[in-house]
């Protein structure tokens, strides 16, 4: 389909298409695109012992769910309680969990919570936008009613769909694991229902445009659920997790920075690390930036400090470039 090839986490992975990364952005924005995430993880965690295995090991509190639910949860590292990698846990049986690590983190996820790798089982299929559902509902009805945060096992044919009403655009959509041999019949009845091919590069826009995190930018060693404004997603109500002292400890001695939107008056973006100044003097550094379609203005997240308010004016150094901008709250863009 005229994609341009790039390697990412160990999967030889789709940057973008004939159309371009700007066009397959709006059109999920605006209609319905589907991603190859295929390089997503599963760990299948099954037997009587599995939820409380993943109870133990990750930060939400299975208790929030129930079977054909999904929830997104975090693996800390238990001494600094640093995020280790953020995961979707799709609750499949009473006894049987499929746990979705980013693509190069699966073996050391199975390290901790133990289960079964079935990566390369399956493909996985995101549907997503504000017409996806519709669109999807041409190809297989069940799929498109699959329930946002929920899962369900759907036939399509004489194939069995596992669809999960999840995704990483702040669009509504669905993912949808299918047998890899018949995942080129699904994508190509997809596109003949006008759902359009995005790459890698819109993924990445659009996810930066709600404001969610990437692990190895607003994530990874050194940053906790807490400074990535995730500890909505932490079950303190809950009996021990992997890292739990370190985030107790943090939260008792405060937050020393957090993450937030900068909003650029121009359109050049600043990259991760380049350095953002307030009144003059370093104050953190950009995590991620890039153009925004939707806005058509550059954005860009950053860690600062915990006491800087929105509204605040900052420069983000950029090539020798001083760009001037706005802290913003995140996200950038709602989903309407």
């Amino acid at each position: 389909m005229g994609a341009r090839m790039v390697e990412f986490g160990g999967w030889e992975m789709p940057l973008s298409y004939s159309s371009g990364t700007v066009a397959e952005h709006l059109a999920c924005r605006a209609g319905a695109s589907m991603f190859d995430v295929s390089h997503l993880g599963t760990v299948r965690v099954s037997g009587p012992d599995g939820y409380d295995r993943l109870q133990h090991a990750l930060t939400n509190d299975l208790r929030k769910i129930e079977p054909g639910r999904a929830q997104y949860t975090q693996l800390l590292d238990p001494d600094d309680g640093s995020v280790t990698d953020d995961l979707i846990v799709w609750w499949r049986e009473l006894e049987r969990f499929d746990v979705m690590p980013n693509a190069s983190n699966t073996a050391g996820v199975q390290a901790a919570i133990g289960g079964e790798d079935v990566t390369e089982e399956r493909a996985v299929v995101a549907v997503q936008g504000p017409t996806a559902r519709e669109a999807l509902g041409r190809v297989c009805p069940g799929a498109a009613a699959v329930g946002r945060f929920r899962n369900a096992s759907v036939r399509w044919g004489r194939t069995e769909l596992t669809v999960a009403g999840t995704g990483y655009t702040g669009e509504d959509g669905v993912e949808i694991a299918i047998a890899g041999d018949a995942a080129n019949e699904l994508w190509e009845a997809l596109a003949g229902a006008g759902v359009v091919p995005a790459g890698l590069g819109a993924r990445d826009t659009l996810r930066l445009e709600a404001g969610l995190p990437l692990h190895g930018h607003e994530l990874g060693p050194g940053i906790t659920p807490i400074q990535a404004g995730l500890g909505w997603s932490v079950g303190w109500d809950k009996g021990p997790f992997r890292g739990r002292a370190a985030l107790e400890r943090e939260r008792s001695e405060g937050v020393r920075r957090r993450l937030r939107g900068v909003l650029f008056e121009g359109r050049q973006p600043a990259r991760a690390g380049a350095p953002v100044s307030i009144d003059g003097f370093e104050s953190g550094h950009v995590t991620s930036g890039n153009f925004s379609p939707t806005l058509g203005r550059a954005i860009a997240m950053a860690f600062l400090p915990p006491t800087v308010e929105l509204g605040t004016a900052v420069s983000v150094e950029v090539r020798d470039r001083e760009l001037p901008g706005t802290v913003v709250a995140l996200p950038f863009v709602r989903r309407s």
